[in-house]
């Protein structure tokens, strides 16, 4: 036992050495149901569930900092099938969010460049690579999407996307 103390003590410094973990969407891990999806709720919609998608969209990264697509109008409660594919020959990404939090997260990504990418609505895409958001817009309003990395957002890799109120 008198020579496990030692040992403990190195694991423990290690563990307090490492910092913190940054990641994109907050500290705390998200509900999640029995299928996965996140209960959490954003002022922008929630986690979809892919059984409900009622359509597709395809939008391209490019390295000219655009997407092929910046403004995307859906009704409240529709689920949709994001589809990213990254054309370019760099990193890029998709956020959901609200102009303001954009914004924030945008400068919080200068100071950490290398955040882990782990919400339901945002993706990161490595070049020529494809991957998916499902979202449900169930609040109606203006909102954003944005490729957060460093600089990206600022020379223009940014869209807007109208909830419009559910049909009566």
């Amino acid at each position: 036992m008198r020579n496990s103390l030692p040992l403990l003590t190195l694991a423990l410094a290690s563990l307090l050495a490492a910092g913190p973990s940054w990641a994109h969407g907050g500290a705390a891990t998200a509900q999640a149901d029995k299928h996965g999806i996140s209960a959490d709720q954003e002022a922008f919609g929630r986690q979809g569930d892919p059984k409900k998608v009622s359509r597709t969209i395809d939008i391209s990264m490019h390295d000219n900092m655009r997407y092929n697509q910046s403004k995307i109008t859906v009704r409240q409660g529709e689920t949709l099938r994001i589809v990213l594919l990254n054309k370019g020959k760099i990193m890029h990404e998709l956020v959901l969010g609200t102009e303001q939090k954009l914004k924030e997260h945008a400068e919080v990504m200068k100071k950490f460049p290398n955040m882990e990418h782990d919400s339901p609505y945002m993706a990161h895409v490595p070049p020529s690579k494809q991957q998916e958001i499902i979202w449900e817009f169930n609040k109606p309003g203006e909102f954003m999407f944005g490729c957060l990395i460093p600089g990206h957002f600022e020379a223009g890799m940014v869209g807007r996307i109208t909830v419009l109120p559910a049909k009566p």
